[in-house]
């Protein structure tokens, strides 16, 4: 798919939802203790901004990048009409990701392209913590994509960023009574603990 051709398919399904108040992943909204209390942080593939209006309530100097010049128009308006200060930009995040040590905080909801997870480690600050919750390959009904190119594989989390601290993990796959914790989605936190 070229790059207008995403924008077209995530613009028109960002056109055709209601508006409403974008909420926070459940990573984030779970365990915001887990936040500094100043630095720069980033929504990474923000989609309506649920996580950069948290980032910026926090006291964060918040960016919010997305491919959709729709969505990031709604968000603006949001923020403009709540007066939240939130730097939302329309960017390729496949082919501009982050610059290295540039974020204290960055977050990833409900998007993989597993080409970019070493990128958004590298992009942390020394101390920086990375919130990153997307969909599994694992789950009892139809949610999310169902190309195995965007879920998450049984830990794959885990595997995929050995260099850094785990400070949460939650990946409860079919066990138990699927009515109750974190179905069809796996979450991490992480912390880079590389010395400035």
């Amino acid at each position: 798919m070229t790059l207008s051709e995403t924008r077209e398919k995530w613009d028109a399904r960002y056109a055709d939802l209601p508006l409403s108040e974008p909420e926070a992943s459940r990573v984030l909204s779970e365990n915001r203790h887990l936040l500094p209390t100043d630095g720069k942080a980033l929504d990474f593939a923000c989609g309506r901004g649920g996580n950069a209006l948290l980032l910026a309530a926090s006291g964060l100097q918040t960016s919010a990048w997305d491919i959709s010049p729709v969505v990031i128009a709604q968000l603006r308006e949001f923020c403009d009409a709540r007066g939240v200060a939130v730097e939302a930009q329309v960017r390729d995040v496949l082919h501009q990701p982050p610059e290295a040590g540039a974020y204290d905080v960055i977050t990833v909801s409900r998007f993989l392209e597993r080409s970019l997870l070493q990128a958004l480690a590298a992009a942390l600050t020394p101390g920086g913590v990375l919130f990153y919750q997307s969909f599994t390959q694992e789950k009892s009904c139809e949610v999310g994509p169902r190309s195995p190119q965007y879920l998450l594989e049984k830990n794959e989390l885990l595997t995929a960023y050995r260099g850094l601290r785990v400070l949460s993990f939650r990946d409860e796959g079919t066990q138990g009574n699927m009515q109750a914790g974190l179905r069809h989605e796996s979450w991490i936190i992480l912390q880079n603990e590389a010395l400035s």
